[in-house]
C-alpha cells in the first residue's frame, strides 16, 4: 500500500523497467501472469466508478474513430511492411497491436495466423517499448496542448496501444479522462473478436484460438450495479480506489517483464514500422478529436 501510494502509474512502470534491466526479474513468468490478471481485475474495479449512461456516451463517441483507425492502421501496416521488407507475420502482428490493444491483440491474432515464437517476441517487444514511452509522454503533451479531460481520454484510447498504459496515462490526467479512456479502449478491445476471425478465415484454419475478452463484460456489470444501487457509494469509491492501486501494481509488473533479451530481439525494421504506425495513428486521432471538439 505504501509502495503504490508513493508511485504514479508512470513511476511504477519506470521502477519495474529499472529493476528488470539492472538486476533482472527473478520470476518473469509469474510477473507476466499476474500483470494480466491484475489488469483485468483493475478494469472491472474501474467499472464501479462509472454508470451506464456515461459508458454509453463515451462508447458511442469513440465508435466511429475506432472503426476508422483500426481499418486504416491495418491497411497502412500491410503497405509499410511490404515497403520496409518486414516479415509479413511480424507486420500483421505489429499492425494489429497498434490498431486495437497491444499485447492482447498480438496474442489473439498470433494464434489465428500460426505465428512462431520469434515473430511473437519481436512484435510484443516493439509494441511494448512504444507503449511504455506513450505512458510518459502523452499526459505532458495533453497539458501542453490544453486538452480537456474528455478530449485527452478519447485521444489516449485511440493512440496508445495497450489498455494498461491507456488507463495509466488517463489516470495521471484526471478522473474524467480516466472514465472516457477506459470505456473507449474497452470498446476498442472488442474488435479483437472480428479481427481474429478475419485472420483465421484468411488462413483457413480451424485451429485458431479465439480469445474472448470476458473481463469487459464484468466491467459493464460493475457499472450496471453502480447504476442500479445508488446507496452503495462508499463501496463503489473503495472499489475504484482499489482498482487504481491494482493498476499501479500492474504497470510495475509489466515493466519488470521487459528483459534485455526482448530488447535485443527487436529488429530495426519492425521498430521503424511500429513507430511510423504509432505516429500516424496518434496524429490522426488527435486531428479527429480536435475536429469533434470544434463541431
Amino acid at each position: 500500500m505504501v509502495f503504490t501510494a508513493l508511485l504514479s502509474p508512470p513511476g511504477a512502470l519506470a521502477t519495474g523497467l529499472l529493476l528488470s534491466l539492472s538486476v533482472g526479474n527473478p520470476a518473469p513468468a509469474a510477473s507476466a501472469r499476474w500483470s494480466k490478471r491484475l489488469l483485468q481485475w483493475s478494469v472491472v474495479g474501474l467499472g464501479f466508478g462509472l454508470d451506464l449512461p456515461t459508458i454509453w456516451q463515451a462508447g458511442r463517441t469513440g465508435f466511429a474513430f475506432t472503426a476508422a483507425t483500426i481499418l486504416g492502421t491495418l491497411v497502412l501496416g500491410a503497405l509499410l511492411g511490404a515497403f520496409l521488407r518486414v516479415d509479413r507475420t511480424v507486420a500483421q502482428l505489429v499492425s494489429s497491436g497498434t490498431a486495437i490493444c497491444g499485447g492482447s491483440a498480438i496474442a489473439a491474432v498470433g494464434g489465428a495466423i500460426g505465428a512462431d515464437a520469434r515473430a511473437m517476441s519481436v512484435s510484443l517487444a516493439t509494441v511494448f517499448i512504444l507503449n511504455s514511452i506513450a505512458l510518459f509522454i502523452f499526459p505532458p503533451l495533453g497539458h501542453a496542448m490544453g486538452m480537456s479531460q474528455n478530449a485527452f481520454g478519447l485521444w489516449a484510447a485511440i493512440a496508445i496501444h495497450d489498455t494498461s498504459s491507456v488507463v495509466g496515462a488517463a489516470a495521471k490526467y484526471g478522473d474524467q479522462a480516466l472514465a472516457v479512456a477506459t470505456t473507449v479502449k474497452l470498446t476498442r478491445a472488442l474488435w479483437i473478436v472480428p479481427l481474429t476471425l478475419f485472420f483465421a478465415w484468411r488462413r483457413r484454419s480451424d485451429q485458431a484460438e479465439l480469445r474472448w475478452p470476458w473481463f469487459i463484460l464484468f466491467f459493464i456489470l460493475a457499472a450496471l450495479i453502480r447504476t442500479l444501487w445508488p446507496a452503495g457509494e462508499e463501496f463503489f469509491a473503495l472499489a475504484h480506489r482499489g482498482a487504481k492501486i491494482g493498476l499501479t501494481l500492474t504497470l510495475f509488473l509489466i515493466g519488470a517483464s521487459l528483459s534485455r533479451e526482448a530488447l535485443r530481439s527487436t529488429g530495426l525494421r519492425p521498430m521503424i514500422l511500429g513507430v511510423i504506425l504509432w505516429i500516424v495513428v496518434g496524429v490522426a486521432g488527435l486531428a479527429a478529436v480536435q475536429l469533434f471538439a470544434s463541431a
